[in-house]
Order: structure tokens, then C-alpha cells, then sequence
């Protein structure tokens, strides 16, 4: 009922959009920014890599701060998702891609944001679980085998087409992972590099000046 009065107020494609921009605002919310400029580290833009994610609000020295950095930006991208299901599943995929995006690309910063790793993992969670799980676990086995988070997160997107593929959960759509994948992909490229030249930095848990 609720789909249907929905769809009758604004019709399919209004819906959509309103799905998208609502999942772009909510992704775009610069946690790791916010809470380190709440606890007194100013800039995190200023900090290690300039990233504004977890892994480099790590470098703060504050692993609480980290964690909550993670913990938001995950939520960021599930609830989007959790809610749009609700109205359908070309609803989720776009509450998937534009929660993603919106971390990347978020307007309050330039569009200059992080990675979509955190955002990525927890609106794919909610999209599909078990291809989130599968993504995550790749992850932390690749991140605390080799201590390299960005390669963690490079293998981890590659495979998440596979996974979900693999695991072809019902009401989902391997090719939208694969959009979020390849998104992901392109906004490591500089890391790719720096991997290949033996010159990106480990996860370390000691303060990192500007």
C-alpha cells in the first residue's frame, strides 16, 4: 500500500530520484571530519593521508574515534538501503549506489571525500548480507595479513562482483555490485600505485602530524 500511494504521489521516477538524492545527502555526511573536529584533532584533512575515513582517523592515535568513524559511515550507507527496500528493489540498488557516492563525493567538501570502503561494505550489507559478510571477511583476512588496508579494500571490491554472483541472492542485482565495485576501484587508483611502487603506508596505530 504504502509503494503504491507512493508511486501515485510522485510516480516511478520521481521516487527514484527522491531515493537517490535522500541516499547521496545521507552518504555525504563527513563523520570521520565531524567527530575528530568534536574530540579536539581539528582537520583529520590535515592528518596522514588527508582522507576523511577510519583508516586514517586511526592515525589520530584515537582508536574509539576510529571506530566510531567506521561504525557511522557503515550505518550511513545500511539505512539508506534498510529503508528504501521498503519500496522495492530498484529502490535499494539506488539507495546502494547513492549512499556510496555520497561518501565519495560529498558537496558540503568539495565532492572531495573518502574512499566508500566503511559506506560500500554497510550499504552492501543491507542490500545483500551475504555477499557483504563475504566482502568484509576479504577484507579483514587481506587487512590483517598483510597490514595494508588499502589493499585490503582493492581486493575486497574486486571480488564483491564474484560474491555476489556466487551467492545470487534473491531481489539483487550483481551488476549494481559491480557499479559500487568499480566506483571503488577507481578511487584507489593513486593507492594501486603507490602499492606496486613499495611506497603506501601500513595501518599503524601512532599519531600522524600533518
Amino acid at each position: 500500500m504504502l509503494t503504491r500511494a507512493m508511486n501515485a504521489s510522485f510516480g516511478p521516477l520521481s521516487a527514484l530520484f527522491a531515493c537517490a538524492l535522500l541516499s547521496y545527502l545521507a552518504g555525504s555526511i563527513p563523520f570521520g571530519l565531524l567527530l575528530t573536529k568534536a574530540a579536539g584533532h581539528g582537520d583529520i584533512r590535515t592528518v596522514g593521508s588527508g582522507n576523511i575515513g577510519a583508516t586514517n582517523v586511526l592515525r589520530t592515535g584515537n582508536k574509539k574515534l576510529a571506530l566510531a568513524t567506521l561504525l557511522c559511515d557503515a550505518l550511513k550507507g545500511s539505512l539508506p538501503v534498510l529503508l528504501a527496500q521498503n519500496f522495492g528493489a530498484d529502490m535499494a540498488a539506488t539507495a546502494l549506489v547513492f549512499a556510496t557516492l555520497g561518501h565519495i563525493f560529498p558537496v558540503w567538501l568539495g565532492f572531495k571525500g573518502g574512499k566508500g570502503v566503511a559506506t560500500g561494505c554497510g550499504a552492501l550489507l543491507a542490500y545483500a548480507w551475504p555477499v557483504g559478510l563475504a566482502v568484509i571477511a576479504t577484507w579483514l583476512i587481506v587487512a590483517f595479513t598483510s597490514r595494508y588496508s588499502s589493499l585490503a579494500a582493492i581486493i575486497a571490491a574486486a571480488t564483491a562482483p564474484l560474491w555476489a554472483w556466487l551467492f545470487a541472492v534473491p531481489g539483487t542485482e550483481p551488476v549494481i555490485v559491480l557499479i559500487v565495485a568499480l566506483v571503488i576501484l577507481w578511487r584507489h587508483r593513486d593507492n594501486f600505485q603507490r602499492l606496486l611502487r613499495g611506497q603506501e603506508s601500513k595501518i599503524g596505530f601512532k599519531k600522524t602530524s600533518a
